[in-house]
């Protein structure tokens, strides 16, 4: 069985004209073949489908696209699509359900949401030439995640997204986590994602997916297993201004047997089409992922991740400042986003560490 995965999918002002005509070949020109000559091809549609205008409220942006650019994904190969992301609730329960609906007319089946935060845990299997294959969707605090009274997306839990990674490997072959978190346009994990990622491997993962940081990160294997931290943005086009980082990624084959092998397909934005990244553009970018690779295994990796947090610190002070000095409720409400989402208390514990990571380090003691 062969499996193709790509991250964040958007139709953006930009590019929703030619989903909306269902323009396959211009948006993902010679990447068109992988996806649909694969057995499945995966998606993360990170946007609402939907035509209503009532965003909730939240900081970043609110995305969403015309139902009908559900026919384009269909029309290019995508089989599966994956939604606990933290765009897809951005226009509430009317988007949520409005983008259920599109994908159900063209026959795409979705996993990672539900009514609740109960039934948005359902495990998602694949079966297909005798093997069987549960798919673990979940998303870390931002916004979307389903409450008990709510429905959203499938809310990550360090206890919680364990218990189903063991149910799931109890039920199938192969486990595949897709998990959407991690810091944005960071290349390297923070130490708890790393953690939580190699966690899910030896509670029976096979393969880990970190996507949302719309960056290509790096790749280790453990025990038998793959992980990925940050896959990039698979079709997320603006007009104009192009960054590496933004329009870079990997599309990640899995060709499972009876183990799984990875294959990563590197590929590059150019206006609104996405195509396979060639000559000097492949090696540089496959270069500095192995490069990024090794830095896992050299420790180096700490290093690229402490210097990313230092990078974002002004913006970090400014907000523990403003919300105690600004009774503003929006003010205040950016602080306690800032300490909902995981990703963003990973960077706080990187720039503010207590003490206990300094005292008396110069002491050789040891206990006999």
């Amino acid at each position: 069985m062969k499996i193709i995965i790509g991250a964040d999918v958007v139709p953006t002002a930009f590019s929703e004209p030619l989903f909306k005509e269902q323009q396959a070949e211009k948006l993902f020109s010679d990447v068109l073949p992988i996806m649909q000559n694969a057995d499945r091809t995966i998606v993360n549609l990170e946007c609402a489908l939907t035509e209503t205008n009532n965003p909730i409220v939240k900081f970043g942006p609110n995305i969403k696209a015309h139902p009908d650019c559900a026919k384009t994904l269909k029309l290019a190969g995508v089989t599966d699509v994956m939604l606990a992301n933290n765009h897809v609730f951005d226009f509430g329960v009317d988007g949520l359900v409005d983008t259920v609906e599109a994908l159900k007319n063209v026959g795409l089946p979705y996993a990672g949401v539900g009514n609740d935060d109960v039934e948005s845990r359902e495990i998602y299997y694949i079966e297909q030439e005798g093997k069987k294959i549960g798919i673990v969707n979940v998303v870390e605090h931002e916004y979307t995640y389903a409450t008990p009274n709510r429905m959203g997306a499938n809310p990550f839990d360090p206890f919680l997204t364990m218990q189903d990674v063991r149910k799931a490997k109890k039920n199938s072959d192969f486990v595949i986590v897709i998990y959407q978190g991690g810091k944005e346009h960071c290349q390297y994990p923070s130490p708890r994602l790393r953690s939580l990622c190699q966690e899910l491997v030896f509670n029976g993962a096979s393969v880990v997916l970190c996507q949302h940081s719309h960056c290509i990160g790096c790749y280790e294997k453990i025990n038998d297993g793959h992980i990925v931290y940050g896959q990039g943005n698979f079709h997320f086009a603006f007009e104009g201004a192009k960054t590496e980082l933004w329009d870079t990624a990997l599309l990640v084959e899995l060709n499972i047997n009876d183990e799984i092998d990875v294959m990563f397909h590197p590929i590059v934005r150019d206006n609104a089409s996405v195509s396979l990244a060639k000559g000097e553009t492949y090696h540089k970018i496959m270069n500095g992922f192995a490069k990024r690779n090794e830095s896992l295994h050299s420790g180096e990796w700490k290093k690229g991740w402490h210097d990313f947090c230092v990078s974002v610190r002004e913006n970090y002070d400014s907000v523990i400042y403003n919300a105690t000095k600004d009774a503003e409720e929006r003010t205040k409400q950016h602080f306690a986003h800032y300490l909902d989402c995981e990703a963003h208390t990973d960077v706080w514990r990187e720039l503010f560490p207590t003490w206990n990571y300094t005292n008396d380090l110069d002491n050789p003691g040891r206990i006999k």
